[in-house]
């Protein structure tokens, strides 16, 4: 199987962590879209969802399915998205499509997530991936020269504004050895809005697609 097809068989597969009745998280990206896809099948059963992105809102709007602001629900049941990027100990890394700051915060609210992906995302060490880290624009140099003292390189994105209005850089040549201390050592820089590190609050179930099926990772 090719890696669509290997997205295709985790989004199929991630439908089973549908709470029905209940608001739904949902990501950003090409498998969150293929999500997307397989939700609009079961529209019906769910009561709506909270978006991480205007893309994904209007992805799902185009199905017919609901979107409410997060602050207007009381809860969010399961987050379902994709990740650039995990680990054995489901910590991840996200922001390949710009929606870091999102991302983490309905994963935040969510009672459960459940991160889906294709096998070659799996690492044994965080950041061959450029770390994703969205900033308030007056700060970006600053941080820039923060990172860079961490011992990363960090590259702006080229014509990128987020949907909050930032820029992100993106970090290349980290070893990310200790995700949760990097993670919140990068949060607490004056400026940055969001790292693309999710380890303080990390995936509750991974599903991986592979050549051999589904493979599960944490609880159920």
């Amino acid at each position: 199987m090719n890696q669509d097809e290997l997205k295709q068989k985790v989004a199929e597969a991630a439908i089973e962590y549908v709470v029905p009745g209940t608001v739904i998280g949902i990501g950003t990206g090409s498998t969150a879209n293929l999500f997307i896809d397989e939700l609009a099948k079961i529209k019906g059963k769910i009561e709506g969802t909270v978006a991480s992105s205007v893309a994904s809102a209007e992805r799902l709007k185009g199905h017919g399915i609901p979107v409410y602001e997060l602050n207007d629900v009381d809860e969010v049941s399961v987050y379902i998205d994709g990740a650039d990027e995990a680990t054995k100990h489901l910590h991840l890394i996200k922001g390949g499509g710009g929606a870091l700051t999102r991302e983490k915060i309905v994963a935040a609210v969510a009672k459960k997530f459940v991160c889906i992906a294709d096998g070659s995302k799996l690492v044994d060490v965080l950041g061959n991936f450029p770390l994703p880290v969205e900033v308030i624009p007056m700060a970006r140099s600053y941080i820039a020269r923060e990172l860079t003292k961490l011992g990363g390189r960090p590259e702006l994105r080229a014509g990128f504004t987020t949907d909050n209005g930032n820029v992100i850089l993106d970090v290349h040549g980290l070893q990310i050895m200790e995700p949760t201390k990097l993670e919140a050592q990068i949060n607490n820089l004056a400026g940055v809005v969001t790292v693309g590190i999710f380890a303080l609050r990390p995936a509750d179930v991974l599903l991986l697609g592979t050549a051999e099926g589904v493979q599960t990772l944490g609880g159920k």
